[in-house]
C-alpha cells in the first residue's frame, strides 16, 4: 500500500520560512518526486520537482526561495519555503511518480500526500 504522510506547514508572516516534509511507504523516494500547490480555485501546479537521478527543477515562482531535497534512505521528502509571500498562501502536496521525468503534469504523479495548508500574511 503507497502512503504519503506529510508534515510542517502552518501559517507565517511574509518574509519568513517553513519546512514541509512528506514521508513515503510503498513509494520509494528514490523516485521521482515533487511538491504541488492548489489555491483556492485555481487547478493543482507543480512547485518543485526532483527526478531519479537528483535533478531539481523550479517552478519560476519560487526559484532561488525554495529547495526541494529527498533522502533515499529515510524515504523523505522535503520542501524548505524561504523569503515566503502571501501569493505562496496554498494547499501543498507532496508526490511520488512512477517516471524517471514526470515534470509538472499532476497525471504523471500516481501517488499523493493529504495536503498541508500553508498561510502566509502580509
Amino acid at each position: 500500500q503507497v502512503q504519503l504522510v506529510q508534515s510542517g506547514g502552518g501559517s507565517v508572516q511574509a518574509g519568513g520560512s517553513l519546512k514541509l516534509s512528506c514521508v513515503t511507504s510503498g513509494h520509494p523516494a528514490s523516485r521521482s518526486m515533487g511538491w504541488f500547490l492548489q489555491a483556492h480555485g485555481i487547478e493543482r501546479e507543480g512547485v518543485a520537482s526532483i527526478n531519479a537521478y537528483g535533478v531539481a527543477r523550479y517552478a519560476d515562482s519560487v526559484k532561488g526561495r525554495f529547495t526541494i531535497s529527498k533522502d533515499n534512505a529515510k524515504n523523505t521528502l522535503w520542501l524548505q519555503m524561504d523569503a515566503v509571500k502571501p501569493e505562496d498562501t496554498a494547499v501543498y502536496y507532496c508526490a511520488g511518480a512512477p517516471y524517471v521525468a514526470p515534470g509538472f503534469i499532476p497525471a504523471n504523479f500516481n501517488a499523493w500526500g493529504q495536503g498541508t495548508q500553508v498561510t502566509v500574511s502580509s
